[in-house]
């Protein structure tokens, strides 16, 4: 790896500091705030980035808005197109819509419908939105398409200097902010435009801090083309961190990311659905998936006590309706509900004997579907039951094993689970 001071960073650092100037009174300086919940829980002092409150509720602004004012007039004129899952392409959208550039924001369908009326609202008559595709790599290649046929500009999420500089100011805010140099900055990753912009920056001018990107562990492309030596397609992707769900991570931003020293760590997606819960419910913060990627990884660094930690809250454009999610990956994260197939002889007091001899008094049945058989001695139903703490499932499924009944434990990552969740 090469070291944190390598001077290849200095003009990405120097590119940094220029976004800096194009974003004054455009890009708001978004609060820094200290957080007593996750500095007893990681036993530092934790200061958590508030970009969830910049315009368009994400830090993508700033690199959208730094590339696109470089444009010349020839370049203006012929618009803009990007891809996005949603924050990028706000961002865009706003963008556009300052500098009176006509933009296309493609999406995929997977993109929640907060997150699409945004872009629609802050690039009004400006910007053309368009649906399609399932993942973000099938709306960049027709924002390319289109960029092709029309001769627009791309104006990359993350694959282009000027979006990774302007992500970059982030780091340069931080340190104004906090009137010192912190000891860990913590920060999502996707296709990795932040990380490399933040890690750029701070590899100059301030090579002591200790930089962690967190991924999701079900897409962490970042991760896998470090192994690899190079940006690699993932084979599979869990899109439901949407706005780091990327299967490939950018040319450009990998050797910037390679070169910063930075280390990677992955989340489990469940542990970001609690950490989205935390946040709502105990800070008042509402946080979407990625927004909850840096927080959720603090329990798993090993961090020095009292050590200075800022993470990067990235987003908050966060559906209402993907809460029921949050809850239930969640639940199954931290082991109070579980999932079971159970074949249930055709005979009176079946169920009965059920509830009386295997479910414990705590334990709560959230769903039971049953077919009954009548040309058959038995009938299989699917339970899910929550658990009142994480150390009764061993009790449950030895009294579950004891028991007459077949029953057959429906496992997070198996073909039938991917059913229920």
């Amino acid at each position: 790896m090469v070291p944190r001071t390598d001077p290849r960073t200095q003009p990405l650092a120097d590119a940094v500091s220029a976004a800096a100037i194009r974003l004054d009174g455009i890009a708001l300086p978004t609060p820094l705030q200290h957080s007593e919940r996750l500095s007893t829980t990681a036993g530092a002092q934790v200061w958590m980035k508030r970009e969830d409150l910049q315009v368009g509720r994400s830090y993508k602004l700033r690199g959208a808005y730094n590339l696109l004012a470089q444009l010349d007039d020839t370049e203006r004129a012929a618009g803009a197109v990007c891809a996005s899952a949603g924050n990028h392409g706000q961002g865009v959208a706003y963008a556009c819509r300052r500098l009176g550039i006509r933009g296309r924001v493609h999406v995929p369908s997977t993109t929640p419908r907060q997150k699409r009326e945004r872009i629609t609202a802050l690039g009004g008559a400006a910007v053309e939105l368009v649906v399609g595709g399932d993942t973000y790599d099938e709306a960049a290649a027709a924002a390319a398409e289109h960029a092709d046929r029309t001769g627009a500009t791309v104006v990359p999420a993350f694959d282009d200097l000027r979006t990774i500089a302007g992500q970059g100011t982030v780091a340069a805010e931080v340190v104004a902010q906090l009137g010192r140099v912190p000891d860990v900055v913590v920060v999502p990753v996707g296709g990795g435009g932040l990380l490399a912009g933040v890690g750029g920056y701070l590899a100059a001018r301030h090579p002591q801090v200790r930089l962690v990107g967190v991924e999701p562990a079900g897409a962490a492309s970042m991760t896998a083309a470090l192994a690899a030596g190079g940006p690699v397609a993932l084979p599979e992707l869990d899109t439901f961190v949407d706005g780091a769900a990327v299967r490939r991570v950018g040319d450009v931003s990998f050797p910037l990311v390679r070169d910063s020293g930075a280390e990677l760590t992955t989340v489990d997606e469940g542990r970001v659905c609690t950490e989205m819960l935390d946040l709502y419910q105990i800070d008042g913060i509402i946080a979407e998936p990625a927004g909850a990627l840096a927080a959720a990884a603090l329990d798993g660094l090993e961090l020095d006590p009292g050590a200075t930690v800022v993470c990067l809250l990235s987003g908050g454009n966060n559906d209402v309706s993907r809460y029921a999610e949050v809850v239930e990956r969640s639940l199954v994260h931290r082991g109070l509900k579980h999932y079971f197939l159970v074949e249930f002889p055709q005979e009176p007091g079946a169920l009965r004997r059920f509830l009386d001899e295997v479910l414990g008094p705590d334990d709560d049945i959230v769903l039971f579907e049953y077919i009954k058989r009548d040309n058959r001695e038995t009938g299989a139903a699917l339970v899910g039951l929550e658990l009142s703490e994480r150390d009764g499932y061993e009790s449950l499924w030895k009294r579950m094993e004891a028991s007459p009944l077949k029953i057959q434990h429906v496992a997070p990552g198996t073909t039938a689970y991917r059913f229920l969740v």
